[in-house]
């Protein structure tokens, strides 16, 4: 490791005190690193106890990201470090944070990094574009998922699903979700969808309050491509939104592509932790906490 990029949320990483730190540690174990924003924060670029530097100008030349803060963090990152080939280490300063690998009190494992003590956890996105009129005008790709809600108005909404050539169902109610294995603890995993091993190789369907008894998540292969035809926003609002980013509103006739992105995000584990502990200590703990 020769230079490692620092991203923390200044949201959840107040005055960057845990990047800070995070930073004198891979000092001590002889590793450079730099100061970035995950996000956009020009009205206080000045405001910082440490020189911010240009996310874009700064992946050139690195070796890992570690994003300080929550998934959602991680998911504001997830297509500039998957385009730029670079993995991604989180540090979880939120809640729940399924995609970090370490919590705010383990951060003196970073030194392990320097030892090469580190192993990289493959994670497939997902490719979304819209066409209309036989035309794209609008691309993205999801670590977590694509989703199409309606707007404000409390109507229902109706869409077509084709799974490649086949019919998969036509879905009433307040939307769809479509999301790969690691978003399916998402927004997925609260409307009723399946867990899903976040390593493996699928896309889920799944519904958001649907109208019908009959109306099941699906987990399809991801070999397939999912087609999604709103039928009837010409009079309706229906709105595409890709990882909770900004909402695309759809028009009639449009058609939702969405398939495996040749892209995928990488995440660096450092300890033994599996998935289903995660999940268990994660969703367990919620619980316990709720009662």
């Amino acid at each position: 490791m020769k230079k490692i990029i620092l991203c923390p949320n200044p949201y959840r990483d107040k005055d960057l005190t845990a990047a800070q730190e995070a930073a004198r540690v891979l000092q001590e174990a002889g590793v450079a690193s730099v100061y970035c924003l995950p996000f956009r924060m020009d009205a206080q670029s000045g405001r910082y106890p440490v020189e911010i530097r240009p996310l874009q100008r700064e992946v050139r030349g690195a070796d890992l990201v570690i994003a300080f803060g929550g998934d959602g963090t991680i998911l504001h990152l997830a297509r500039t470090v998957a385009k730029h080939r670079l993995p991604v280490l989180g540090v979880n300063l939120g809640s729940l944070g399924f995609m970090s690998e370490l919590e705010r009190n383990e951060l003196g494992l970073l030194k392990d990094l320097a030892a090469g003590q580190y192993k990289k956890e493959r994670r497939m996105m997902l490719d979304v574009e819209v066409e209309r009129s036989g035309r794209s005008v609008y691309h993205n790709i999801a670590l977590n998922d694509a989703v199409i809600t309606k707007g404000a108005v409390a109507r229902v909404i109706r869409l077509n699903v084709d799974v490649g050539t086949l019919r998969l169902g036509d879905f009433s109610g307040d939307g769809l979700i479509i999301s790969t294995p690691t978003g399916s603890t998402a927004y997925s995993l609260s409307a009723g969808g399946p867990i899903v091993e976040p390593t493996a190789q699928n896309i889920v369907v799944t519904p958001i309050c649907a109208h019908s008894m009959g109306a099941r998540a699906y987990v399809l292969s991801a070999e397939n491509l999912v087609t999604v035809c709103p039928r009837d926003a010409g009079h309706k609002p229906m709105y595409l939104a890709v990882d909770g980013g900004k909402s695309f509103a759809l028009k009639a006739g449009d058609q939702v592509k969405i398939r495996r992105s040749p892209y995928s995000t990488d995440l660096i584990r450092l300890t033994e932790k599996s998935v289903f502990d995660i999940l268990r200590t994660k969703l367990m703990g919620e619980a316990n906490h709720e009662e």
